[in-house]
């Protein structure tokens, strides 16, 4: 496994709530006040919260909470408990009468996994919420990765089992680091080993995506919105929300090089980037870091995860 985790970035936390019977979860990321974020979508079956406001041209810069869960647009309730429990703690963007709390998600799509009737809730958010530490670097089968899959060309039955990968980078002070639930349709490749590690596995062999796709591409409706890759980018160098949009842009490299195919009409692919301003750097050093370090959390999401209810791990 690659080295780190995204709490290498000092008051960062991160909390999970996880349904292991159910097969689904939900983790949180809590930024440090005065952070900036944006945000970059690049699948075609986004499922996603607050993520207009992080557009460059949009009025606020910072963010309480990012979260990355399980349960399709259902799991979209989870924000709610992660607001109530902020606004408890006087979290949140200033309106005068109170403070609202600034809450991004993404969401992946783990309803064929196990237990469709159960997903992130409100209860759950709050949960994810309360375990949120600066010590948290569990990976694997947790939170957002729960119900984590891969290589579904062949259906549920040939997919293997992913989970939840994190990775950091660190060049003298600057920090660069990565979380991501890696929930792809496509096959997925350790980038630096030139290796494929998951993908559509049969009688124990891991095959290829994309020489099964010629054959099976005549009815491709059962696949729709049943994927999605999401993750979080986050560094303590100094950005803005336009320079850390062409961050989370460039992070997406990161997918492309271990997620093959990616970014396709059955993926919600999202990545947010977050900066806690700490230090100065240059755009794009970070942005090459953080394409490298997603490639690092996507491989570390498989080396990390076990097989798991039928579905193979590695």
């Amino acid at each position: 496994m690659y080295e780190g985790y995204i709490t290498d970035i000092k008051r960062i936390k991160i909390g999970h709530s996880e349904n292991l019977k159910a097969g689904t979860g939900l983790t949180v990321l809590i930024p440090p006040a005065n952070n900036t974020c944006s945000v970059e979508v690049r699948g075609s079956a986004p499922g996603t919260r607050e993520t207009d406001l992080l557009d460059p041209i949009n009025s606020v810069e910072s963010v309480n909470a990012i979260i990355l869960s399980g349960g399709s647009a259902y799991g979209l309730d989870a924000a709610s408990g992660v607001m109530h429990a902020l606004e408890k703690d006087g979290l949140g963007f200033d309106v005068g009468v109170c403070k609202v709390p600034i809450v991004s998600q993404a969401v992946l799509f783990d309803l064929a996994y196990k237990d469709w009737k159960i997903r992130p809730d409100e209860k759950m958010g709050e949960i994810a919420y309360k375990n949120a530490s600066e010590k948290e670097n569990r990976q694997g089968i947790i939170g957002a990765g729960t119900g984590a899959t891969v290589g579904k060309i062949l259906g549920m039955e040939n997919a293997m089992k992913s989970g939840l990968g994190s990775a950091s980078i660190k060049v003298k002070d600057l920090i660069v680091a990565a979380i991501v639930a890696v929930n792809a349709f496509g096959d997925i490749y350790d980038y630096e080993k030139r290796i494929q590690i998951a993908g559509p596995k049969v009688d124990g062999k891991i095959l290829n995506t994309l020489d099964i796709m010629p054959k099976t591409m005549i009815d491709f409706t059962s696949f729709a919105n049943k994927n999605t890759t999401i993750g979080i980018i986050a560094t303590n160098a100094k950005f803005d929300k336009t320079r850390l949009k062409k961050i989370s842009q460039m992070a997406h490299d990161g997918f492309a090089r271990s997620i093959n195919p990616v970014h396709t009409g059955f993926d919600g692919d999202t990545i947010f980037a977050l900066s806690t301003n700490e230090i100065n750097s240059d755009l794009n050093l970070v942005g090459s870091l953080a394409a490298k370090v997603v490639s690092r959390a996507i491989a570390n999401a498989i080396y990390a995860s076990t097989s798991k209810n039928g579905i193979k791990s590695k």
